[in-house]
This record gives structure tokens, C-alpha cells and sequence, in this order.
């Protein structure tokens, strides 16, 4: 397993994704280079969100990587196998950390990270990727409307450096990132589902204003959710269709 050593460190940033997709313009950077900022004033999340990161306090960075060996149709595959570096390595921390569909990183009912993958794509294949990463470590205090954040800090009590956090957190994304080069497809499905927030628990869900009963039983290649009622009748939902209920 190659280490992924070529790290770009800015002070501050709008976007490290943003910066990433801008450097591949202009150069062949090395597959694993980390862009990582003290500050992102623009954090991407997921469509229009944006993460809230106190400057100096927590991981902000991005990854680019060159999947060129998968197919466009198994893309979802990356961001499985992304979340569950995360999972592992914030789990060797604490407990109750699970994985909520589709890619955000969860402490019992909290978020602790999230991801944002972004594929530049021709034809069938993927020329490129750019991984979006937040996790909250040492901040204490969240000022955005995100109604449940949680830092490893307030978990576990303690303040981390974060430079080892990132040699340590890097080992498990490229050793997961690995298994996706082998096309370890099984072994990473099955571990996704193992781990993923509500797996086969009856809740409560939301769909526009209606609210309905049912369990996680899987998640398709597309990465669409897969839901079970009670009549067992399996319902699937792309991103955003659907809400949790808390």
C-alpha cells in the first residue's frame, strides 16, 4: 500500500475541493495528494450546505484520486468505501460510530464528519476524483443551523494534534481505498451495511410531508436507499428524497 505523502497545507482556503479541481487543471498531481486548510471560509457539503469548521480546530481537506479502474456505474463505490476509512478510524477512538447514508459519519445520533465526492467523468470511466473531508475534533462550539453536531473532543474529553490525526486517518483511507483498486466489491458492501446508521431498526422516516414506518435493509449500486415497510413492500430513494427523523 502506497502512502499518500504529498500533502499541500494553506493557511486559508474558500474551498480545498474548489482548490483541488482548480490544481488539476494546471498539473499531474500524485494519486492520494492531500490539500488540507486551517480555514475554509466556503466548505462544500452535499448540493448548497456548507460545513462550519473553526480555523485550526478540526481535519478540513480534500484527496484526489484516479479511480480510472472502476466503471461510471459503480462510482457509489467510493464514496463506501471513503466513509468507511472514516468509521474505522474514528473507532478506534470511541464507540457508536456508524456510517448515515450515504456518506456522513455519525456518532450515536450526532454528526462527527461529512463527505463530498466529486467525479470528473467521460464516457464509462472516471478521469478523476476529489474527496471532501470534515471531521469535527477539537471544536466545542457550532454557531451554523446544523441541528446535531459532535466533536471527538466533546466525546472523549480530550484535545488531539491534528497532524497525527491525519497520519492516522490517511493509513485507514488508503487501506480501504486499496481494497476498491482489488475490487473487493463484497467485502466493502458488506462491511457499508454493518456499519451504516439504522441498518434493519425500525424508524420513523419522512418523504415530502408525509411521515412512514420502516428498516434499512440495503442500498443498490446506485446507491439508492432501501427501505422496508412493514407490509414488506421495499421502497428506494435517491439523496434528498428522503428525510430522517430524529
Amino acid at each position: 500500500m502506497k502512502p499518500w505523502n504529498n500533502i499541500i497545507q494553506l493557511d486559508s482556503v474558500s474551498s480545498t475541493n474548489s482548490y483541488a479541481a482548480e490544481l488539476i487543471k494546471k498539473e499531474n498531481l500524485p494519486e492520494g495528494t492531500i490539500i488540507i486548510a486551517d480555514e475554509q471560509s466556503k466548505g462544500k457539503g452535499i448540493g448548497s450546505n456548507v460545513w462550519e469548521a473553526e480555523k485550526g480546530k478540526n481535519l478540513t481537506f480534500s484527496i484526489v484520486l484516479y479511480p480510472n479502474f472502476m466503471d461510471v456505474s459503480k462510482q457509489f463505490m467510493i464514496s463506501k468505501t471513503i466513509a468507511l476509512g472514516i468509521q474505522k478510524y474514528l473507532s478506534f477512538k470511541t464507540r457508536h460510530i456508524s456510517i448515515k447514508w450515504p456518506n456522513d459519519i455519525y456518532y450515536t445520533d450526532k454528526k462527527i464528519a461529512g463527505i463530498l465526492i466529486e467525479n470528473s467523468i467521460t464516457g464509462s470511466k472516471i478521469n478523476h476524483t476529489i474527496v471532501g473531508i470534515g471531521i469535527n475534533i477539537n471544536q466545542t462550539e457550532f454557531f451554523s443551523d446544523a441541528p446535531n453536531p459532535i466533536s471527538l473532543k466533546q466525546i472523549v474529553g480530550s484535545d488531539f494534534y491534528l497532524k497525527d490525526e491525519l497520519v492516522e486517518l490517511k493509513y485507514h483511507l488508503a487501506k480501504y481505498y486499496n481494497r476498491l483498486k482489488y475490487k473487493s466489491f463484497k467485502e466493502i458492501n458488506r462491511e457499508y451495511l454493518l456499519n451504516l446508521y439504522k441498518y434493519k431498526v425500525w424508524s420513523d422516516y419522512k418523504v415530502q410531508d408525509t411521515l412512514f414506518r420502516g428498516k434499512i435493509t440495503g442500498v443498490n449500486d446506485f446507491g439508492h436507499l432501501q427501505i422496508t415497510t412493514p407490509d414488506n413492500e421495499v421502497k428506494e430513494f435517491d439523496l434528498k428524497e428522503i428525510e430522517f427523523v430524529f
